[in-house]
């Protein structure tokens, strides 16, 4: 329980240590998670749960809960089980909509097709090894289809390595940004207007 707590409440409403830890395996299994369902929406052709479709109904109810977080949490340790099992449940339908925000615009930004994916990675490759061989057959001879492969095999498998990261690191890094915006918006409101009127004591 506490871990959710940290998890989905934040360091602000929330009287757990999560923030003041690392979570670098957290933030690599989300990234994960989420690239997963990419790949599952891209293959399949589908949906999964209704991740990805993100349209005016989800952008007003990620702005309602938004907005109304710091009202939602304030009260939280003052709260029977229930209620608190509720925000939960809240936060993690807010986590969703933010998965399915990155997982949409994330899936816009593939333009090759799924038809044409395979063709697509066999050109490259075949396009790859000819413009290395073009650059050492002037100058290794017989060795420039040897030294073509080798380099041209290190190129791809950088390239796909940066791929993988930034595919694993994009998603972490749009939750994080969320989590800090949400912050500060809910630091201010509480500094402001929560203690101000709806005084905890």
């Amino acid at each position: 329980m506490d871990y959710l707590e940290g998890l989905f409440l934040g360091k602000l409403w929330s009287d757990t240590d999560f923030e003041n830890r690392r979570h670098l395996g957290l933030f690599v299994l989300y990234g994960l998670l989420v690239d997963s369902i990419i790949l599952f929406n891209y293959f399949i052709g589908g949906s999964l749960l209704g991740i990805g479709r993100f349209g005016v109904l989800q952008i007003v109810l990620l702005a309602i809960l938004f907005l109304a977080s710091p009202f939602i949490c304030f009260r939280y340790y003052r709260m029977p089980i229930a209620g608190k099992i509720v925000i939960l449940i809240e936060k993690i339908f807010k986590s969703y909509l933010i998965v399915s925000l990155t997982v949409g615009q994330m899936l816009s930004r593939i333009t090759i097709q799924k038809s044409g994916f395979q063709d697509y990675v066999i050109n490259y490759l075949n396009g790859t090894l000819e413009k290395y061989t073009e650059t050492f057959a002037s100058s290794a001879g017989s060795f420039a289809t040897v030294l073509a492969v080798l380099a041209g095999g290190i190129h791809v498998v950088l390239t796909a390595a940066l791929i993988i990261a930034a595919a694993i690191v994009i998603p972490g890094l749009v939750y994080l940004a969320f989590r800090l915006l949400q912050y500060g918006y809910d630091w201010l409101i509480s500094k402001y207007i929560i203690k101000r009127f709806f005084p905890t004591h």
